[in-house]
């Protein structure tokens, strides 16, 4: 029975990402050469995403890959449960039961007064993933709780409970100790895997019960927090992210850095340091794809390490750069955290990364020099050979042409910023299915899949995340900072000072996509009154959170970098600090010379 399930889940998510790349296309061929158009398919699209990420979310939980602060699971099907792990099992549970139930209340609302979002399909049908998503991962997370099925009978009726006392008992958990106990208490079981999501979703519950309501239920407050997850996820450009990152995993599953790290040898080897300028470009150039720079590192980091050790760097200088030069890819287009800003702030993402094209390159440019005073200084410089160059640019020169093909549709107007991600999965797959061949047919539906995973865990944190931010606009959270701000500080050189901290404290402690839909809300309206350009605050926004992923001792891409070369941490910090101190200095001056850019 569960083989049958899985086989359906996996069925529909390649199904919803057929539709999700081909109705795009159809929109450009309708819109250029007079091609039948199909009704709604804009609105279809969106909801397509909204389906993904549910369905993506279902995957990554019965995989075991719900994004975590912790490298091993929690939910990992062993025979004996630890007391940490028992409590994050049944507060997981119980917080989505109590969301997927509360949500079918709304579809109840929804069916009795349809709407539709195209032809014969009532937008109570697309949002009915949320509910049944919910419930999905729910199951998974019971089959994968222990494998001793008296556990999982116990900690699936357990969890129903608060389900039970919320629908039956209407009060409000207004006891500022009771309220501040339970966020304590969620917070600790982060330490020992508690999903990200389920932190967020479970702080809005919390804050939303925590306000005595005349017109609502309980269920009619926590029924918000979904509502919030389905605005947010059917944002016109979010279904950039899952297009997007399709396109980065069908490219790291090629052997398009083999081919490219021969071009940029042969090509610029000739330059003192060339091959830290190589592994800076790579990773920037994957990151930027991809959305994350730990794919980076896990993708990247086997083949680069062993150039940099034989070209004579050492191994404290390669594990660093590796670890550090991922991240330096979230402002180049299509960066999946610039998109996620964008959608947030309210500004265009095509401007923004306009803007901070010279902001990157200088952030890229300073790990460079870096890298260049490092250089081996008895290596010998390779001799241009054009030839040389000639022929592997003639063999990578499809993948060379890729950047250029994200500028060229994005800026010329050509295409929308979702047209442009299918535009360029439908030419990723073609080289690397026909051309190259190193992908098949076979191989697609696992890729798809294991990107359904990442995009899954992703959206649903977007989700319950602006669900959380919800909760801070309605108690006006933005506003009482904002005069905070402006009865305690005056200068903007101040403000711009504690946002760099802030920010850096941020990233070290959530993942990018989180941090940005809890915390833009937040500092945007106080950016506005200092006078801040919103397009400058999302540069200084995102190069801090780059930042974050490589700060002592809890940045993400630490943990990545020691999982992926077998290194204790010490090791790891020993290696990042030269890096993060200079990147630290290059944040420093975008943030207090904006001038120096543009």
């Amino acid at each position: 029975m569960n083989n049958i399930l899985n086989r359906a889940i996996d069925w529909l998510c390649l199904s919803l990402f057929f539709i999700l790349i081909s109705f795009p296309i159809f929109q450009i061929l309708g819109r250029y050469i007079n091609f039948f158009s199909i009704p709604a398919s804009q609105e279809i699209v969106q909801h397509m995403t909204l389906w993904i990420g549910f369905i993506g979310a279902v995957i990554a939980a019965r995989s075991n890959k719900l994004l975590s602060v912790v490298r091993e699971p929690v939910f990992k099907s062993l025979k004996k449960v630890s007391l940490p792990q028992f409590f994050v099992h049944i507060f997981s549970l119980s917080v989505v039961f109590v969301l997927s139930v509360s949500y079918l209340k709304m579809i109840q609302i929804g069916f009795q007064y349809p709407d539709y979002i195209a032809p014969f399909i009532p937008t109570w049908f697309a949002q009915s993933i949320i509910p049944v998503g919910l419930i999905l991962i729910w199951y998974q997370m019971i089959l994968t709780s222990s494998s001793d099925l008296k556990y999982r009978l116990f900690v699936s009726i357990f969890s129903m409970i608060p389900t039970m006392i919320l629908y039956f008992w209407q009060f409000p958990l207004s006891n500022p100790f009771l309220l501040w106990s339970k966020v304590i208490f969620s917070i600790i079981l982060v330490a020992f895997g508690l999903p990200i999501f389920i932190l967020l979703a479970s702080l809005s519950i919390f804050f939303f019960l925590s306000e005595p309501s005349e017109w609502a239920t309980n269920y009619d407050l926590i029924s918000t927090i979904s509502d919030s997850a389905y605005r947010i996820v059917v944002s016109p450009t979010l279904a950039a992210i899952p297009i997007f990152t399709l396109a980065g995993y069908i490219l790291a599953e090629s052997n398009i850095s083999d081919r490219l790290i021969k071009f940029f040898k042969a090509s610029l080897g000739w330059l003192p340091g060339s091959t830290v300028l190589i592994v800076v470009l790579l990773c920037a150039f994957f990151t930027a794809l991809t959305g994350g720079s730990g794919v980076t590192i896990l993708a990247l980091g086997a083949i680069l390490y062993p150039i940099l050790i034989h070209d004579g760097y050492s191994k404290r200088f390669s594990l660093g750069i590796i670890t550090t030069a991922g991240s330096l890819g979230l402002l180049f287009p299509p960066s999946l955290p610039a998109i996620i800003y964008s959608v947030t702030a309210g500004i265009n993402p095509l401007e923004l990364f306009r803007q901070a094209l010279i902001p990157a390159i200088f952030l890229m440019s300073i790990m460079f020099f870096y890298g260049l005073y490092m250089r081996p200084k008895n290596k010998k410089i390779e001799k241009f050979v054009f030839k040389n160059a000639y022929d592997t640019a003639n063999i990578a020169k499809w993948e060379i042409a890729i950047p250029l093909l994200i500028i060229l549709s994005l800026f010329s107007g050509f295409a929308t910023l979702v047209e442009s991600a299918a535009l360029l999965v439908l030419y990723v797959l073609t080289i690397e299915l026909f051309v190259f061949k190193d992908i098949s047919l076979d191989n697609l539906p696992k890729i798809i899949i294991d990107c359904s995973t990442l995009v899954g865990g992703v959206l649903i944190i977007l989700g319950f995340a602006m669900g959380f931010t919800g909760y801070l606009v309605d108690a006006q959270i933005p506003l009482k900072i904002l005069n905070f701000v402006q009865s305690t500080i005056s200068s903007k050189i101040i403000f711009l000072l504690a946002l760099n901290i802030l920010l850096l404290i941020v990233g070290c402690l959530m993942d990018v996509f989180s941090a940005i839909i809890v915390v833009v809300p937040l500092i945007a309206p106080l950016a506005t009154y200092f006078g801040i350009d919103p397009f400058h605050l999302a540069i200084i926004f995102i190069a801090n959170l780059e930042l974050g992923y490589i700060t002592p001792p809890v940045g993400m891409n630490l943990y990545l970098s020691s999982y992926r070369f077998n290194k204790d941490m010490p090791t790891i910090y020993n290696a990042t600090l030269p890096f993060f101190f200079i990147r630290l200095i290059g944040v420093l001056i975008i943030t207090y010379i904006p001038l120096f850019f543009y």
